[in-house]
């Protein structure tokens, strides 16, 4: 069963509390409850983190590749420009990274610079989004093997 690493990024704590006409009116941990019923559904042993500290984030991408994780999920939130020590630790784990928005976050600013160095994206679809990239990452491990 593959292992994932869900991480929620600067500011996700916030959700349901501030900018609900751009990501509604669900808390973080209304988020998680979803996504681990979309886990399970798919088969999938997966982790859920998040911080608001940069290091922190870095430090539990480290830590997931040394035990053997198979992909992460990443929302980066706040974290998406400005962060090159985070950028460089996502390029440096030997897992596929996939950065995941609830909203198409280009309509508001610039491009996430983690983007770049992630495996693939998926923003736009609302908490649907995290479904998509837990199967994409699912069915892209089962095709590696």
């Amino acid at each position: 069963m593959p292992k994932i690493l869900i991480i929620h990024g600067a500011g996700m704590n916030m959700r349901g509390k501030v900018q609900t006409e751009i990501f509604g009116p669900m808390t973080l941990a209304e988020y998680d409850e979803q996504i681990r019923g979309y886990a399970a559904e798919l088969g999938l042993d997966f982790e859920i983190f998040h911080s608001n500290i940069e290091g922190e984030v870095i430090n539990k991408l480290y830590e997931a590749n040394d035990r053997g994780f198979d992909a992460a999920l990443f929302n980066p939130a706040g974290f998406g420009t400005g962060y090159p020590a985070l950028v460089a630790a996502i390029s440096q784990v030997r897992f596929p990274t996939v950065e995941i928005h609830i909203s198409n976050p280009v309509r508001r600013g610039p491009v996430s610079e983690t983007a770049r160095v992630s495996h693939g994206i998926i923003a736009g679809f609302g908490l649907p989004g995290y479904y998509l990239a837990l199967r994409g990452v699912r069915d892209m491990l089962a095709a590696a093997k």
